[in-house]
């Protein structure tokens, strides 16, 4: 079988595991404790705080850990929302975001809070200029992903981003399908916060990080209370292997296409498919319809590929993909719908 489900999650690169390696057995200290071994384990950690800061034109102070993406989504929304429970007030997100999104917005609108979901166009895209229109004077943030993990699709977030700063309000953005894949300036893009994950880019399962601009600063509430790790953000003992294990990931990711590009191209021309998302979607990443049941079929019964009809958090339910139904796709496409996703390499501008 060929694994052709890489947006749902990568193998651990062999470069990561052999940085994790001693971090888990041998220099095993608190990065908390004040001694010697506490001290290496805190520098280890400031080198994979720069590393991921340097990729997006951060600060590293503004590098929050967290235990991945999901986290990460939750701690930037909820964050924002909870400095005004009391007043309540309004976010701007996007029909066709990740379940953890949706699902925190879902939360948020039982306590009180309105939210505005933007519908993409049929391919994909969310028009800046409708986010615009859906702004109000008691808007808190606009989150809207920078790739959808369904799609491939590439949002405009630097059209957003100049948006939300000249309202002057936060921007949030899901990165975890485009971080180290596509160029990321959190300055350039105009982004406040920016959440990405680690076993998306090869590297291991149970950490990400949530970029928050002056991040000392903030007034970012934490959703987990600790002993004020990560600037009081993100409580909880600093886990080594995999902060380090994400620092790896970022410096080793591949800058090249794999062999099994190569042969997938080559294998899925012999199908008849369109290709759902548009021209401005990222290559690792492809939605397919088939034109028939028949054709379907007789691709599943050809090749024995692993991969996804939707993304890996729909995987368990009967229902079509939330993202392919607001495309416009019938229950029927979507249900002769795949998305193949190949191995994840830094895309050359």
């Amino acid at each position: 079988m060929k694994y052709y489900d890489f947006s749902a999650s990568t193998p651990t690169a062999i470069e990561v595991v052999e940085a994790m390696k001693d971090w888990h057995c041998d220099s095993f200290a608190n990065p908390s404790a004040a001694h010697v071994e506490g001290d290496k384990a805190r520098i280890a950690i400031q080198r994979a705080r720069e590393t991921i800061a340097e990729k997006i034109g951060a600060m590293p102070s503004e590098i929050i850990f967290t235990s991945g993406a999901s986290e990460s989504n939750n701690l930037a929304i909820k964050g924002v929302a909870f400095q005004n429970l009391e007043q309540k007030g309004h976010i701007i997100t996007s029909s066709i975001e990740h379940k953890c999104i949706l699902n925190t917005c879902l939360f948020l609108e039982k306590l009180g809070f309105q939210v505005t979901y933007i519908n993409p166009g049929k391919n994909g895209l969310i028009d800046p200029k409708q986010v615009k229109e859906a702004i109000r004077h008691d808007t808190l943030l606009i989150s809207i992903h920078h790739v959808n993990n369904e799609l491939g699709v590439i949002q405009p977030v630097a059209d957003i981003g100049d948006m939300a700063f000249e309202h002057e309000i936060l921007f949030h953005s899901d990165a975890a399908q485009s971080f180290c894949k596509l160029d990321i300036d959190v300055d350039d893009f105009n982004i406040d916060m920016l959440s990405i994950s680690g076993h998306k880019i090869y590297g291991p399962k149970g950490i990400g990080a949530l970029y928050v601009r002056d991040a000392r600063e903030s007034e970012l509430v934490p959703l987990i209370h600790g002993g004020g790790q990560e600037v009081g953000l993100r409580g909880g003992t600093s886990p080594t292997p995999l902060i380090v294990g994400l620092g790896a990931a970022v410096e080793y990711f591949p800058n090249n296409v794999s062999e099994q590009h190569i042969s997938f191209e080559n294998v899925i021309k012999e199908y008849k498919f369109v290709r759902n998302g548009g021209e401005k979607t990222i290559p690792t990443t492809w939605n397919i319809t088939f034109e028939s049941d028949e054709e379907a079929k007789r691709f599943n019964d050809e090749q024995n590929w692993l991969i996804s009809q939707g993304s890996a958090c729909n995987a368990m339910s009967n229902t079509p993909s939330h993202v392919l139904s607001a495309i416009g796709l019938s229950e029927e496409e979507a249900r002769r719908s795949y998305r193949i996703s190949l191995p994840p390499f830094k895309v050359m501008n």
